[in-house]
């Protein structure tokens, strides 16, 4: 029961009005039956319990849809591609993932079910049930909530050959009792998730484009944390139970350090350039040894639509580009999808609009062709994946994973250092030839 009140807490997802700021705080339902704020919960593995919130605003073709996660004076918002109501019916499409939510409006309830658009998808689609509310708020908190606040590491033993994750912990902000966690892998974090204390753990989850998470992270008497993925098989061993240390009591163990993304992924022969040469959505080849790369400086993003971290990079790749273009910077994507051609090219090409790609994305092939379609990476194994190549044409820094929004120190510190790079490297004088070009 002290876990279902603290979900029951926990519900704090939205959908925006598109109006001004009273509409952040609720919305007069009177326009429409399904205009509003609407809290429930998702049920995942037929028992676990992750709270759901979903905000309609608008009427007709502008009708908005949006699932927002953490605290209410500033959420984190994921919005639908379209919508459409017809009186009982309610369809709200996120092509940029390939997921729709389908739910009918029944006697003041909303239920259906949120997960792949694709008839042929592997994955079920999560059953959700909602009432709707009037506003936002921010969910209680049992007294004295200890502070975990900071940098924490886990060790673990993945297959991507890393041996600690950093577990990161957000203290909430003004009057919020909301905090704010994160996992960080090598090849990404688990996105946000956001909770309260109940008394004896932190039960933070999130519910956003890309699906649910729910955690358990409870303090222990010898200083450690005990995390637990409450949607994991519980009979995968590598689900098992998560330890989470300080640093410097994990140096003292002797365990190592979470690893640096620049130093997972490296390439065969740093003396020959990185080559690709693959089509774009028209079919146009695109390939590194093209004049428009010629003394550049260029990004090669490898990656995927149906990778959550790869959206992440994909905003701040943009960002990168606007603003760097003009100096020099090109930014190709490498995008290797999971072999359905009709649901992957659907999908690919409303990942492409949606964050408003200005640059190639080529389409390179399935996953599991990623060592033979780039045989020049080493340790090439983690999405995304980004090789930085200054205006000689070779390669100057590799970067595996992406910390994301979710991790807050983590994204600020590299969007700084990779910032920093690509200016290091635009600043550099362009070579009367380059390997890009002459090998």
């Amino acid at each position: 029961m002290k876990l279902f009140a603290s979900l029951l807490a926990l519900s704090v997802g939205v959908l925006l009005p598109a109006v001004a700021p009273p509409a952040i705080l609720g919305q007069s339902s009177s326009a429409s039956p399904i205009v509003g704020v609407w809290k429930g919960f998702a049920t995942v593995r037929e028992t676990q319990q992750v709270p759901i919130t979903i905000r309609i605003s608008g009427s007709g073709s502008s009708l908005r849809a949006e699932f927002l996660n953490g605290p209410a004076d500033h959420p984190d918002v994921t919005p639908a591609s379209s919508v459409t109501f017809d009186g009982t019916h309610l369809v709200a499409s996120f092509d940029y993932f390939a997921r729709t939510l389908d739910a009918t409006l029944t006697d003041g309830k909303l239920g259906g079910t949120y997960g792949p658009t694709h008839p042929t998808a592997k994955a079920a689609p999560t059953p959700f049930t909602a009432t709707r509310g009037k506003a936002l708020v921010d969910p209680a908190s049992a007294p004295n909530a200890p502070d975990i606040s900071g940098s924490w590491e886990i060790s673990t033993k993945s297959s991507k050959g890393e041996s600690a994750w950093e577990f990161r912990a957000d203290p909430p902000s003004g009057k919020s009792p909301v905090i704010k966690t994160v996992i960080q892998r090598i090849d990404g974090d688990t996105g946000g998730l956001w909770g309260t204390w109940n008394g004896s753990s932190y039960i933070v989850s999130h519910f956003n484009a890309a699906g649910p998470a729910l955690y358990s992270v409870t303090p222990q008497s010898d200083g450690t944390l005990l995390i637990k993925s409450l949607l994991a098989n519980p009979h995968a061993p590598a689900n098992a139970d998560l330890i989470a240390r300080r640093p410097a009591e994990a140096r003292k163990e002797n365990l190592p350090a979470p690893t640096d993304p620049t130093q997972q992924t490296t390439v065969k022969d740093p003396n020959a350039p990185l080559a690709f040469s693959f089509p774009d959505l028209n079919g146009k080849i695109v390939s590194n040894t093209d004049a428009e790369f010629h003394g550049k400086v260029v990004i090669v993003a490898v990656g995927g639509s149906w990778c959550p971290n790869c959206h992440d990079e994909a905003s701040f790749l943009v960002s990168l580009y606007k603003k760097f273009h003009s100096k020099g910077l090109e930014v190709v994507n490498l995008d290797f999808e999971q072999g359905d051609p009709d649901s992957d090219t659907a999908r690919l090409k409303a990942f492409i609009a949606h964050y408003e790609i200005p640059y190639p994305v080529l389409t390179a092939g399935t996953t599991d062709q990623l060592a033979e379609k780039i045989p020049q990476g080493v340790n090439l194994n983690c999405w995304p994946t980004s090789f930085f190549i200054g205006r000689d044409g070779l390669v100057k820094e590799t970067h595996a994973g992406f910390a994301g929004p979710g991790n807050t120190v983590g994204h600020a510190a590299l969007e700084h250092d990779v910032t920093a790079l690509v200016e290091k490297l635009l600043a550099e004088s362009v070579p009367s030839q380059t390997v890009s070009i002459t090998k």
